[in-house]
């Protein structure tokens, strides 16, 4: 249940071990109408918690084998397209985090000295200086930046048609347009039952993969906040302007503020660019009119000229969308066998790679119950978040903490020191209990 990355990831798993298996996608629009086909297009290595985060919860094995996971999904996703003979755009560039201003710096910099105690080393992760920084990309007010190669850039559109194409030659049924109403659990020997307003389906298992549309569905309000990321693109710039700035490896960029922000540079020479700073809206609402925000689409256009004053030519693309981010911050993988019920996200904003390392546990899982293998030892699998807290809480809550990121970040541009808001925006967004 569900079109996107995560759905159509998992039929082509599913199907790549078992070929025999008969697996049909159920989508309410049309594939990739959610945040699979509208967002930055980051295939990063990254994990929505910190990694003192995950090495408290799960321990330092668990974390060091989460990582190396997540960095070598990167590369065999990337593998995996070109295989299938998906033109995406996928270039392995890296990514670049840039410094503007001396807290910044110090952050970073303390950034790459903790990592290296949790075993990254310098091929993971680097600091560059400002003269270095600038070879790979030339931001305003640079005073250096990390590098990681562990991410690439792609055009997430183009990548999950052509998903939905593969599957289809693979055999997989792919039903658009279909609203699914209900989702029973399978009992005493009976199958799990997809009901839409058609017809029913049964199945050994159903997989729910819908992501930030999640809380839509019957009593699943507080199981993952709709948190919404928007984004602009440029006219095509010319090529005085990448001569001026670079990125002639395609590298993602963000700087170090706390309200973040993502862009890439695209095939065709834009700049595509997000963020986050759109308000939740009560009781998990989600709703089209959400997805177009002027006061944020201003923001971002102010930011990037900020970051690139000679960028020319009008801002020709605005759009956005809901992501789903789990209470504790943590994705989950769950496999229900007795009832057939199975579902995967909770990726807050970090989707593209994890919904495809997702997608490999849940066919592991469902291929072979019982088997250990690489994907179903990570340590989200099996995980259940806690709920969302009950309306008003969660609205004051989540909108507190966008506040408080606006706030920190104001401070810090004014005062170039760290806001005593960084303390708190730690606690809320990352140290949650688990």
């Amino acid at each position: 249940m569900g079109g996107g990355f995560t759905g159509l990831w998992t039929a082509r798993e599913l199907k790549r071990r078992d070929p025999s298996l008969r697996v049909a996608v159920l989508e309410k629009s049309v594939c990739g109408f959610g945040a699979s086909g509208r967002n930055g297009g980051w295939a990063s290595a990254l994990y929505p918690l910190g990694d003192d985060a995950v090495i408290a919860r799960h321990g330092r094995a668990a974390f060091d084998h989460l990582r190396l996971e997540l960095q070598g999904a990167v590369r065999s996703l990337g593998a995996s397209i070109a295989a299938d003979g998906i033109d995406a755009h996928f270039i392995q560039g890296g990514s670049l985090t840039f410094a503007r201003s001396d807290v910044q710096a110090k952050r970073l910099r303390d950034g790459v000295a903790a990592a290296a105690e949790h075993g990254y080393d310098a091929d993971d992760l680097t600091w560059l200086d400002e003269g270095a920084a600038r070879e790979r990309g030339n931001v305003s007010n640079s005073l250096g930046a990390t590098y990681t190669p562990h991410c690439a850039r792609l055009h997430p559109a183009r990548l999950v048609r052509g998903l939905a194409e593969v599957d289809e030659r693979l055999g997989v049924d792919i039903y658009e347009n279909t609203t699914v109403t209900r989702i029973v659990g399978g009992h005493d020997g009976t199958l799990a039952e997809v009901i839409t307003a058609h017809a029913s389906v049964h199945a050994r298992f159903v997989v729910r993969a819908t992501e930030g549309f999640t809380s839509t569905l019957p009593g699943e309000r507080r199981s993952v906040a709709p948190i919404y990321s928007l984004m602009i693109a440029t006219e095509p710039q010319p090529a005085s302007f990448w001569d001026e700035v670079g990125f002639r490896d395609y590298e993602t960029f963000a700087d170090d503020r706390h309200l973040i922000i993502y862009g890439q540079r695209t095939n065709d020479d834009r700049v595509a660019f997000g963020g986050r700073g759109a308000p939740y809206h009560f009781a998990s609402t989600v709703e089209e009119r959400f997805d177009l925000n002027p006061k944020v689409f201003t923001l971002l256009e102010s930011t990037l000229r900020e970051l690139f004053p000679s960028l020319s030519g009008d801002v020709s693309h605005r759009w956005g969308g809901p992501l789903a981010m789990p209470r504790d911050l943590s994705p989950s993988v769950l496999v229900d066998y007795p009832t057939g019920l199975a579902s995967a996200g909770g990726y807050t904003g970090d989707g593209v790679v994890m919904s495809y390392l997702a997608a490999n546990c849940l066919a592991d899982l469902i291929s072979a119950p019982g088997a250990e293998t690489s994907f179903t030892t990570l340590p989200f699998v099996q995980h259940r978040s806690k709920r969302w807290e009950v309306e008003p809480l969660r609205w004051m809550g989540i909108n507190v903490g966008l506040g408080l990121a606006a706030w920190a970040d104001r401070v810090e541009r004014r005062k170039n020191q760290e806001s005593r808001a960084s303390h708190w925006l730690d606690r809320l967004f990352n140290q949650f209990p688990p």
